[in-house]
């Protein structure tokens, strides 16, 4: 049998970086996986946000 190799792949948070700031209640987050060997810095993602109903910059929280 061979050994399990260590997984490249983990699941980060991503948090919306303009209502963070905005003071607006509520959070605009999403789930995702990144390879951490392709990837090692925090992710930087452009999704929807539906409070603020637009386009917005997302990025990695521990």
């Amino acid at each position: 049998m061979a050994k399990k190799s260590k997984d490249a792949r983990v699941q980060v948070i991503l948090e919306c970086t303009e209502h963070k700031n905005s003071g607006m209640p509520g959070t605009s987050r999403y789930i995702t996986t990144k390879n951490k060997k392709n990837t090692p810095d925090r992710l930087e993602l452009k999704k929807y946000n539906s409070i603020l109903k637009k386009m917005t910059i997302h990025r990695e929280i521990k």
